[in-house]
């Protein structure tokens, strides 16, 4: 959302109706890289790795697919972004938000989520947990 904002801020515009589409996606985006992320922290824990160990492995393996895919939003709606022709004013800003979001979130992603998950994580997953919802986990132990 700071990069969005910071996008809208850098450009002049104000927000509107095709910023907050905008916004939508950038949430859809970050948040489909959020639960990647946190699954692949769970699946590595289920494997019997160390917390500390599992964060760091999972980073690594999702970095390329966190940064592609930011990057490419960003190459493809530049030109969106900057244009001042017919329709800009509809386009420019839903385009200013996602650039400003997705060049941001990569590195969001990976240094926030990582550290909440240090945090909030169990020490350890079973490796039968590891496939279900926390709902389900939690309604077998009460």
């Amino acid at each position: 959302m700071a990069g969005g904002i910071l996008g809208l801020y850098v450009a002049g515009l104000n927000f509107s109706i095709s910023a907050a589409i905008g916004f939508i996606s950038l949430f859809g985006v970050s948040s489909m890289d959020g639960i990647l992320l946190v699954s692949y922290i769970r699946k590595n824990m289920a494997e019997g790795m160390e917390p500390d160990e599992a964060i760091i492995l999972a980073g690594e393996t999702r970095m390329r697919q966190i940064f592609m895919t930011g990057l490419s939003a960003c190459i493809g709606l530049v030109p969106a972004a900057l244009s001042t022709g017919i329709g800009a004013q509809v386009q420019q800003p839903l385009a200013c938000v996602v650039v400003g979001g997705m060049l941001l979130s990569p590195i969001c992603s990976l240094l926030v989520i990582p550290t909440l998950a240090r945090m909030v994580m169990p020490a350890r997953v079973d490796s039968e947990q590891a496939g279900r919802p926390a709902t389900a986990r939690t309604a077998e132990t009460v």
